[in-house]
């Protein structure tokens, strides 16, 4: 029974006490807590859940995909400049050596961090107090990064060792590194690339969800699409720079194949600093920024447009559940 139907009835019998009035409305009051209890219960049901996930892991791979397909030849320049050792020269042929295997890791790669980081997120801010959420998004971004290391390594190290010429296509890469490395050859430089990547994605999301809280509060609207590139390019820009030391390490342990010039991380920082000098670590940080920062733009440009276009749809079982509540 509505309001509406309980002030009709009320001002036309005058049988009522005040004491069946009241036990009307509190039996209002309670239909109304189980119908709003009933909705909460929905919200938080596994469905919403796997309806979070599916659309986080689709927005990641189309973000990833168009990132990875515009840039392709500024990663391939920045990352001949960290490979070359003391004075060698940089080609400049073949920037898109490795594009297309690339592309088929890149794909679940990002699907699988978003899918990770989206739902992290959305509970770690439920359950963190408010002023918290800076590392509600540091903890969510190291989650997804690990999860999704298992996919970018390997796909990191064929692109990385096409894109240096040792290799003429994917397949061939998978199959020679295999042989001559073991499957772990895969998997070079794994712990130099979470020391990388895990505080890189961390960071890098941790500041662009800070700065579109910080400029939502501030303009009191949602964000428009150009405004989230902004946002996107500044993020990647500053995390970019301030891991390109970690990238260098990485990929010189990702490119070194079986020559093993480098014993693990700490062998390869001191090889680095005792034959290049610490200026070695800032190699390839003008293309690494560049590529980071219009990236960044493009990513997240593309993942809140994607978001917004698949939200605007609710799933059906959403829409039966509120008919039947009408």
């Amino acid at each position: 029974m509505d309001p509406q139907a309980l002030s009709s009835s009320v001002s036309t019998s005058h049988t009522i006490s005040p004491d069946g009035l009241n036990h009307k409305k509190c039996n209002l009051l309670k239909e109304e807590n189980r119908l709003l209890d009933s909705v909460l219960l929905k919200e938080e049901n596994p469905f919403d859940f796997f309806r979070v996930f599916c659309e986080s892991i689709i927005a990641g791979a189309t973000a990833g995909v168009f990132v990875e397909a515009a840039l392709y030849p500024i990663d391939t320049v920045k990352t001949r400049l960290q490979a070359a050792r003391g004075g060698g020269k940089v080609v400049l042929k073949g920037l898109y050596s490795g594009l297309g295997g690339n592309l088929a890791g890149v794909l679940p790669a990002s699907a699988i961090f978003l899918g990770v980081y989206e739902p992290a997120k959305q509970k770690l801010l439920k359950a963190l107090p408010e002023n918290l959420s800076a590392f509600a998004h540091l903890t969510a971004g190291a989650l997804g990064g690990a999860a999704s290391s298992l996919v970018r390594v390997p796909t990191e190290v064929v692109k990385q060792r096409m894109q240096t010429g040792q290799f003429a296509s994917a397949p061939a890469a998978v199959r020679l590194i295999v042989a001559k490395e073991g499957f772990r050859g895969l998997y070079a430089g794994y712990g130099s690339f979470l020391l990388r990547d895990l505080p890189f994605d961390a960071i890098q999301f941790c500041i662009y969800e800070q700065l579109r809280i910080g400029y939502k509060l501030a303009a009191q609207r949602d964000l428009n699409d150009p405004e989230n590139a902004i946002i996107g390019a500044v993020a990647g820009a500053i995390t970019g720079t301030v891991t390109n030391p970690l990238d260098v390490i990485k990929t010189r342990l990702m490119v070194q194949g079986s020559s093993k010039q480098y014993k693990g991380i700490l062998d390869c920082v001191r090889t680095i600093m005792r034959e290049e000098g610490t200026h070695a670590f800032l190699k390839g940080i003008g293309p690494r920024v560049l590529w980071i920062g219009i990236g960044g733009s493009i990513f997240f440009g593309v993942l809140e447009k994607t978001k917004q276009m698949l939200a605007k749809k609710p799933p059906e079982n959403h829409k039966s559940f509120y008919l039947k509540q009408e």
